[in-house]
């Protein structure tokens, strides 16, 4: 079913690709626009299975029906399982004759038609059939990640070094309307392995077998990664996705592992972003892949979302044996509103497994209308509190022990924004047990134990909400970082591909200073002129904010230079906009200075934008912060203020 307006979207992100924008010389000028990508299908965080986890390149139509069929069986299909996704494996070569693309008929039988030609066509009918989505794998470069870093691997693509070539690279227009136009795939995973490890120090490009492509991605530099170039190309497939898909039924997940500097600007080409190298089965692998995603709540909302890569559970320290840790993978995703893409051999589940897969309780969570990515209340490397707003109004809250001791670990009305002298409800998601509270609560977490609460109460806020509250109502067009810098906070874990081989994981994916929702850019709590703010918005300077506004009548923030700031970059100007028209400004505000009121009636504005401009003089980025910004249903008369 067609969402409601999509075909005008869709229409209207044609004609942006038909006619080349001219370049807007003020970044930070008011658009009166929402302008994260509207393409695809995925106002929810997509649900589905991968082949990867499971089986790697070893993968089969035997395999990929098994599992797909112990989805619709088991009732995870009825739970939102739907999406089918055959990954790295499945090509055999390109045919140089007419660049079309051949399958691995031997793997996939009924791809062989009797033509000559291979097709995807009765697969994806089939899952179509059994009322799924099915999903397919490629890669920005010329090669496949299989190809860059699997080397030797038998179901790698053959034949000579051109047919070989099974990337998109030179061959975007063609493939994509091959895999969706012709073959009738839904969903699309873009790698990004072949414009990152085939240079000239590849043996298999120094031994022929592949031909080199200068790589636009350095892992371990920012500085010597191509950022524009990449955009581009993945500019390209999105495009392509538009044109081969006019009924907009489709989700493009990139996949760069938080790479050239993708979190700033994923929100505007598609609908997913990985957020760090692969996940794999131990809990310090879990470690890493949460925190790249978990303090970057401002950067997804309903059509985007963080993806810190598919679930594990069923395998190593999430399999049978370790069920605790399995609830807290499969609880944190569905915090975080990550895609639940399942990576386990179906076949080998047990009950527990399934029904974990399943919950009610998560993937509600995870699939709830609002789509707010949960906020860090406590933030500690011991001890996590993730809180998020749910459509209905209610928290879902978990608290999270990272640690292999047990903690102690207390919830304040405080950290859920709701008052602290009345009682607020709780529902425990693991035992449905019903319990209340005033003003906070202990509990003791047993080790890589997540507790999960469905909590209700009064808010603090009755009128209307916190922005930190609805990350999923904003999108981050510019969050001022000028120069991209990798984020020291997330855990570095041993990489199972390398062992202790090398000198251990660096700082590698760029983000640090980036807006933030309960905190400043570099992770201090939020501050002006020595008064501190539990709840708001920390950004630098040079950034612009794009929030819906629907629904409410009123803005309201006290602003100023935070006091995280360890140099004067000059002052800046906080400026709201309703609608591209300007609502209210700021005077000229410098470090030290104290926190300054902003609000302004809406007027109907459906699109707020929360612009801080440095001055003219003002090269450098500052912390900035919006204090207790909120939006509420009153406007000042009516509210008496």
């Amino acid at each position: 079913m067609m969402r409601a307006g999509r075909f005008s979207r869709v229409a209207a992100l044609l004609a942006a690709v038909a006619m080349p924008q001219a370049a807007q010389a003020d970044d930070l000028a008011p658009t009166g626009r929402w302008t994260a990508y509207e393409g695809g299908n995925a106002d929810l965080p997509p649900m589905g299975w991968n082949s990867w986890n499971a089986f790697y390149q070893d993968v089969d139509e035997e395999k990929v029906l098994a599992s797909a069929e112990v989805i619709v069986a088991s009732g995870l299909a009825q739970a939102g399982y739907r999406s089918i996704n055959i990954d790295d494996g499945w090509w055999l070569k390109r045919d140089t004759a007419d660049g079309r693309m051949v399958i691995r008929a031997d793997k996939f039988p009924s791809a062989a038609l009797a033509d000559g030609t291979t097709s995807f066509r009765p697969l994806t009918d089939r899952l179509h059939a059994m009322g799924l989505k099915a999903g397919i794998y490629s890669d920005i470069g010329r090669n496949s990640c299989g190809q860059t870093f699997g080397h030797g691997n038998p179901n790698n693509p053959q034949g000579t070094v051109a047919e070989r070539e099974v990337g998109l690279y030179g061959h975007i227009d063609q493939d994509i309307a091959l895999y969706f136009a012709d073959w009738g795939f839904d969903y699309i995973k873009v790698d990004g392995c072949g414009i990152r490890g085939m240079g000239a120090d590849n043996p298999n490009v120094q031994n022929g077998t592949y031909r080199a492509l200068d790589p636009l991605i350095d892992f371990n530099s920012i500085a010597r990664t191509d950022v524009p170039a990449v955009k581009a190309l993945f500019s390209e497939v999105g495009d392509a996705l538009l044109r081969h898909n006019p009924d907009g039924d489709f989700t493009y997940s990139l996949c760069i592992w938080g790479s050239a500097d993708v979190r700033s600007w994923f929100g505007s080409y598609g609908n997913l972003s990985r957020t760090s190298e692969d996940i794999a089965p131990y809990w310090g692998r879990l470690l890493h892949n949460f925190d790249s995603a978990a303090r970057r709540a401002l950067y997804a909302q309903p059509g985007n979302w963080n993806d810190p890569d598919m679930l594990f559970v069923g395998t190593g320290d999430f399999d049978a044996e370790h069920m605790t840790e399995a609830r807290s993978h499969m609880a944190l995703w569905s915090m975080l509103s990550a895609p639940l893409i399942i990576g386990f051999d179906l076949r080998q589940a047990n009950e527990e497994q399934l029904a974990l897969l399943g919950h009610q309780g998560l993937v509600a969570i995870n699939q709830d209308a609002a789509g707010n990515q949960a906020v860090l209340a406590y933030d500690t490397d011991e001890v996590q509190t993730l809180v998020k707003l749910l459509a209905d109004g209610t928290k879902a809250v978990a608290l999270f022990n990272r640690t292999a001791q047990p903690k102690e670990v207390t919830l304040t009305a405080e950290q859920l924004k709701l008052v602290a002298d009345a009682p607020i409800a709780l529902r425990n998601l693991w035992t449905d047990g019903q319990s209340s509270f005033t003003g906070e609560t202990a509990f003791t977490l047993a080790p890589h134990e997540t507790l999960v609460f469905i909590a209700d109460g009064r808010r603090e806020l009755e009128e209307g909400f916190y922005l930190s509250e609805m990350p999923g109502r904003i999108h981050v067009a510019h969050d001022g970082v000028d120069v991209p810098q990798f984020d020291p906070q997330i855990h570095r874990a041993i990489t199972p591909w390398q062992n202790t081989r090398s000198i251990g994981e660096r700082p590698r994916y760029t983000g640090w200073g980036g807006a933030r929702a309960d905190s400043a850019p570099y992770g201090q709590g939020l501050s002006i002129a020595g008064q501190a703010f539990a709840t708001g918005i920390g950004v630098l300077s040079g950034s612009r904010l794009e929030l819906r506004s629907e629904g409410f009548a009123r803005f309201s923030a006290v602003v100023g230079i935070d006091d995280s700031a360890t140099e004067a970059g000059g002052p800046v100007r906080f400026e709201l906009y309703g609608d591209g028209t300007l609502l209210a400004q700021s005077d000229w505000l410098e470090a030290g200075m104290a926190p300054a009121p902003l609000a302004a009636d809406l007027g109907g504005a459906r699109l707020v934008e929360l612009v801080v401009r440095r001055s003219e003089g003002g090269d450098r980025a500052v912390p900035v912060t919006w204090g207790e910004a909120a939006l509420t249903r009153q406007p000042a008369q009516a509210s008496g203020s």
